[in-house]
């Protein structure tokens, strides 16, 4: 496991310091804190200054790896393995940038880096303490991080976008918001900017745009001792005038530096909302930035954002899988989806179908549930099985790949879902009728999965076979490899500890599935595909985590084009992108 202390801060003579942009949330969780952070990023990226990101999870677990679905959304994995919050993953889509573990801060390593320098004597007897010792490691990581290039450059970023999770008053977060205080006090009003983010409600009875959350909410900052720079309100509709002379008067923020983020038809336009507003003037000014900035460039991002309004025809894509309750469990597989589709001219339309209504059990139990599941499958264009852990709706999952097997409709399985494809033939066409995962059922003589021989069976927290691994096409002429524009090999992030059973490889290849990619042993199994099929595609690797909206996925751009007939011009694409513009 590696050690939770930050790198050391870059150094170089002569460079003008990082300068930082706080972005806090009040009066209720799920604002959008992290859109607001990455939006802020990408117009400031477009006045031509670098951008890095920061994400603090006042939560006491080390990463977000052992967090379910169902309480924290997906684990978003990066290039180095780091197992982190979904908002890294907003912050790379947007910004284009490649983000580290250590851009993610969490309570659990903060206090884990203390105690081991505690048990080193790195304090020299002291008695250690929340202030001054917990407040100066979060200090000391957040000028380390933000110090450290995220977009393939040598020098450090311009500025540093640092988004705190949760909401200001939450007794967890106290230890940040007094070390984020002693930062901008240290550093000075020209080096740090405040944005809080919070919601401006309007109650059924009365129809009123109602302020009184936000003064309170600013109030109880303010009291902590930060003080906003701009506001940035949260509400359905645009505010009126008055709502934010109102604001300003009470919270003690200039009228112009009041933002209002209303609702949008597509995330993409809430950039453009921050700059049609000037938050970039605003930031840039509190920030002394004006001789590095020049005025946003979105015209590529404006375009992006207006297509997509004017998108007609959409694809129904079925998403089989165990947590369809809670959708953000699967947001950077349903990003992925919309970048591919709109690549090819489409608005997705994703079916969400959870994998136990699909089962034989369900029929009996639920059967209304069970009949509406099969016809929403049925009805769509592609099915999809994206990646999850335990035996919940396994059963229904290997019908769902039996379907689309049997009728040839396009299929993607991702992690899990292409080892649910390698369980299905080997049950169906192979005859193997007790195949299984090692992960389902260790009993079964037949584990066409198995547990990969080098991870720990012990301990949960990060140790999957994770990060950015190099795949190897051992068929150059395969389908996959031509989505990807035919290269000897391509970089995907992974997240697993179970893999295909090399000893069953040469028995599915026989029936039909190809194993035309693997690592760099030829021993791992890493992408299969179905001969004398339109598109059946398995990867082990998760491809939705390297997806950007002007690069989509080549496996999740395959899919859509496959159902929708256009494979045809794959000999056309470029790079492997189809559709897209770098």
């Amino acid at each position: 496991m590696s050690s939770p202390s930050p790198p050391a801060p870059a150094k170089e003579e002569g460079r003008a310091p990082t300068k930082y942009v706080l972005i806090t949330g009040g009066v209720v969780s799920g604002l959008g804190k992290g859109v607001t952070a990455s939006s802020i990023g990408v117009v400031l990226k477009a006045c031509g200054l670098r951008v890095t990101c920061i994400k603090i999870d006042p939560y006491l677990n080390t990463d977000a790896g052992t967090m379910s679905p169902f309480e924290h959304g997906e684990v978003f994995v990066l290039d180095d393995g780091g197992e982190v919050d979904l908002d890294l993953g907003n912050y790379e889509r947007f910004i284009d940038v490649t983000l580290t573990r250590d851009n993610n801060i969490t309570t659990g390593k903060i206090y884990q880096s203390v105690i081991e320098k505690e048990r080193r004597g790195d304090y020299l007897g002291k008695t250690v303490q929340v202030v001054p010792h917990v407040t100066d490691e979060i200090k000391q990581w957040i000028q380390s991080v933000s110090s450290v290039p995220v977009d393939g450059q040598t020098r450090p970023a311009d500025v540093c976008v640092i988004e705190l999770g949760g909401t200001v008053g939450d007794i967890e977060s106290m230890p940040f918001i007094e070390a984020l205080r002693q930062l901008s006090f240290s550093l000075g009003k020209e080096n740090f900017c405040l944005i809080h983010v919070s919601l401006v409600p309007v109650l059924g009875v009365v129809g009123e745009q109602k302020t009184k959350p936000t003064q309170h909410s600013v109030r109880e900052l303010r009291a902590l001792g930060l003080t906003p720079d701009l506001l940035a309100c949260r509400s359905a509709q645009p505010l009126i005038g008055s709502v934010k002379e109102k604001l300003s008067q009470f919270c003690h923020v200039p009228v112009e530096n009041i933002l209002n983020i209303h609702d949008v038809p597509n995330l993409w336009h809430v950039p453009l909302i921050l700059r049609n507003q000037k938050a970039h003037e605003a930031v840039i000014k509190q920030l002394n930035l004006a001789r590095s900035a020049g005025p946003p460039e979105l015209r590529d991002w404006t375009d992006m954002a207006e297509s997509y309004d004017n998108l007609k025809n959409s694809v129904k894509v079925a998403l089989v899988g165990k947590y369809t309750n809670l959708t953000d469990s699967y947001l950077s597989v349903v990003k992925a989806l919309l970048h591919a589709s709109v690549a090819c001219s489409l608005k997705p339309s994703i079916q969400w179908i959870a994998a136990s209504d699909l089962e034989d059990a369900t029929a009996k139990t639920a059967p209304d549930a069970h009949a509406e599941a099969w016809e929403t499958l049925k009805g769509s264009s592609c099915i999809l099985i994206p990646g999850g852990f335990g035996d919940r709706g396994i059963s229904g999952m290997i019908l769902a790949a039996k379907y689309a097997r049997e009728n040839k409709v396009p299929y993607l399985g991702i992690c899990l879902g292409m080892q649910i494809s390698v369980i299905e033939m080997s049950r169906h066409v192979l005859g193997l009728v007790d195949a299984d995962s090692e992960e389902f059922n260790k009993d079964t003589p037949n584990h066409v999965v198995m547990y990969m021989p080098e991870v720990s069976k012990t301990h949960m927290g990060n140790t999957m076979r994770l990060g950015c691994r190099r795949t190897f096409f051992s068929k150059p002429d395969c389908l996959t490899s031509k989505l990807y524009g035919s290269p000897p090999h391509v970089d995907e992030r992974h997240r697993h500890r179970y893999e295909v059973n090399p000893s069953f490889v040469p028995m599915l290849e026989s029936a039909g599935l190809h194993f035309v990619g693997c690592d760099e042993s030829r021993k791992r199994m890493e992408i299969v595909e179905l001969q004398d099929h339109p598109f059946y595609v398995g990867v082990q690797f998760h491809p939705e985590f390297k997806s950007r909206p002007r690069r989509p996925s080549p496996p999740f751009t395959g899919l859509i084009m496959a159902a929708t007939k256009q494979l045809g011009t794959i000999s056309n694409t470029t790079n492997g992108y189809v559709g897209a513009s770098d």
